[in-house]
């Protein structure tokens, strides 16, 4: 196994060294980990599961701002100064989590190399991705939202996953996060399932030809 390819090994391997400021935690599916404007205090590492990022306007409004995968990080605001968490976040199915504190954190960022490489380039290719995001929401259909986000979520692109099934998830949370309406949804949904884009068969399989619907102009 190479170190570079695999963060959990990475990261479970440098923690293996500390004895304190860690924490391996378990949720069942819809519990909360920390909600907005909790205390930013920890980082917490995605051994397995999926969480939801949310966030929620002072008029009551929610939307979902992003899905973090097994091997992604969630609360990493805390490393840079947020004393308060900026969204909720959420479990989408049963997830394992390592919660390891601020101080902690950040000692083996400073005493390990390897690992702030890996880190810092985790958090720039998140960056990215939110930048990505936001073009998305600003110049593209809902249509193409939804494709690309399901396309995202099924890691199309990633050497191994040619066609995998993703995660339960409901078409009112797809709804939150490409900023349209679950009727909408539904509609595309159906769309893609007759063009061959996606099928449901023990959970949802997305297709790489659902590429054509975020390429077409």
């Amino acid at each position: 196994m190479e170190a570079k390819s695999d963060p959990l090994f990475n990261l479970q391997a440098f923690l293996d060294q500390t004895d304190s400021g860690k924490t391996i935690l378990t949720f069942t599916q819809k519990q909360t980990l920390f909600s907005q404007g909790d205390v930013a205090d920890a980082v917490f590492y995605i051994q397995s599961g999926q969480i939801k990022l949310s966030v929620v306007s002072q008029q009551g409004k929610e939307a979902v701002v992003g899905m973090v995968d097994a091997g992604g990080f969630v609360g990493e605001g805390c490393l840079a100064g947020q004393r308060v968490c900026m969204a909720t976040a959420t479990t989408l199915e049963d997830s394992t989590l390592l919660r390891i504190a601020k101080q902690t954190m950040i000692r083996v960022l400073h005493d390990e190399p390897t690992f702030s490489t890996l880190f810092m380039e985790y958090i720039l290719a998140r960056n990215i991705r939110i930048q990505e995001d936001l073009v998305d929401q600003l110049f593209n259909s809902a249509e193409k939202r939804l494709a690309r986000v399901l396309l995202l979520m099924a890691h199309f692109g990633k050497e191994g996953k040619p066609e995998p099934v993703l995660a339960k998830i409901s078409q009112e949370t797809l709804a939150e996060m490409i900023g349209t309406t679950r009727s909408r949804v539904s509609f595309f949904m159906n769309r893609f399932k007759k063009l061959g884009f996606i099928e449901y068969n023990g959970g949802l399989h997305v297709h790489s030809s659902l590429l054509n619907i975020v390429l077409h102009d």
